[in-house]
């Protein structure tokens, strides 16, 4: 995403199948639309199932990861509030099955070989999937329609799922984000400073603009 570097962006540090992520976006999407200047996002894939992976990346369900129904009954009530406080309707509230691996994977080689906006037209495609829709965006074929109406051909999809490189090098960057501190998500960094979670757009405001 080369375009970036052209004007100011955010970091933000994200995992599709998080609604928190989705939600956090759609915050930044409301600050954005206050702003003269563009603000682009920075995009760091973050594996939330991470501790659950088997070596050949697939999830392990009946690993223990310490999230119970009591903490999904008050991650669902922390959706429900989020969503009335932005306004967004939302399919599902929590989406524990779905892997988002296959589309980070996706998402990432779209950043690196196709301009922003193309990126950005996936990356908005895969969340509203899930979240808008409640397609599995772990599947193949969901994967290759959402990219093919970004701009991108269907071969380029299968072959980056398929490429094992490619996909270390996705699994390479959700550790570095670990040493870089990231814990949760969603985390937005700008000029060195950082808010973690779904924040309203306000709070966005002042960590870009300081006011």
């Amino acid at each position: 995403m080369s375009e970036t570097q052209a004007t100011d962006a955010i970091t933000v540090f994200s995992d599709y199948v998080c609604p928190f992520c989705y939600l956090g976006r759609e915050s930044l999407s409301q600050y954005q639309a206050t702003r003269e200047d563009d603000l682009r996002i920075d995009w760091h894939p973050y594996d939330l199932r991470s501790q659950k992976r088997n070596p050949d990346g697939s999830i392990d369900h009946a690993v223990d990861d310490g999230k119970d129904e009591d903490y999904y009954e008050q991650a669902k009530q922390g959706v429900r509030r989020l969503q009335e406080q932005f306004g967004v309707e939302m399919e599902l509230d929590i989406a524990t099955d779905v892997d988002s691996l296959p589309a980070q994977v996706v998402s990432y080689y779209v950043a690196e070989h196709y301009d922003y906006g193309t990126w950005l037209a996936f990356d908005e495609a895969v969340f509203d999937a899930l979240w808008q829709d409640s397609r599995d965006i772990g599947d193949t074929e969901v994967l290759v329609e959402l990219a093919e109406e970004a701009g991108v051909p269907a071969e380029e999809v299968r072959s980056a799922l398929d490429d094992d490189a490619l996909r270390t090098e996705v699994r390479e960057l959700f550790t570095e984000a670990q040493r870089q501190g990231i814990t949760g998500v969603p985390t937005f960094v700008y000029d060195g400073h950082a808010a973690r979670g779904a924040v309203p757009p306000e709070h966005l405001e002042r960590l870009v603009e300081g006011v």
